[in-house]
């Protein structure tokens, strides 16, 4: 699935040329490439690989949470148009409440509110009440956040 070229992406290629950015790429290879039974896939490689590294989904994130009280079908259908895949979405978005988280984590110290469908078929946040203020940082080197907002900020 490609996305729509006249409508702006709702990812973003990560920096892969910062210092300390690891994307797990290597290592695989080195562990089989002098067996006995080589094959081609372990020599060449498939053609079809099962990671997607370097992509930034926050776009999307941003987009979902600005949506909350719409219309599902029609912010879903906006969200794969502009996507390269659908399964981003669905870290964020539950069928229903109970199967909902209230906060989701999708990098190292990023989190954002967790999203649900109700029963009228709008997007709502699984605890509405949750805010950056009410989360304590787990370590003191990172910057946590939720939503882009630092954890015990009132903003």
């Amino acid at each position: 699935m490609k996305p729509d070229p006249h409508k702006k992406k709702l990812y973003r290629k990560v920096n892969t040329k910062a210092r300390g950015v690891h994307h797990d790429f290597g290592g695989d290879f080195k562990h089989f490439r002098n067996q006995k039974d080589e094959s081609r896939e372990l020599i060449k490689g498939s053609m079809n690989g099962s990671k997607n590294r370097g992509l930034d989904y926050t776009p999307l994130y941003k987009f979902l949470l600005s949506k909350v009280g719409a219309d599902w079908d029609s912010v879903y259908s906006e969200a794969v148009s502009r996507l390269d895949r659908p399964d981003p979405i669905f870290l964020l978005v539950a069928d229903d409440q109970e199967e909902g988280q209230d906060y989701v984590r999708v990098g190292e110290s990023s989190y954002f509110s967790g999203l649900f469908i109700d029963e009228n078929g709008l997007l709502q946040l699984v605890e509405p009440e949750l805010k950056a203020a009410d989360l304590k940082p787990f370590c003191t080197c990172c910057t946590h956040t939720l939503n882009g907002i630092p954890f015990g900020s009132n903003s």
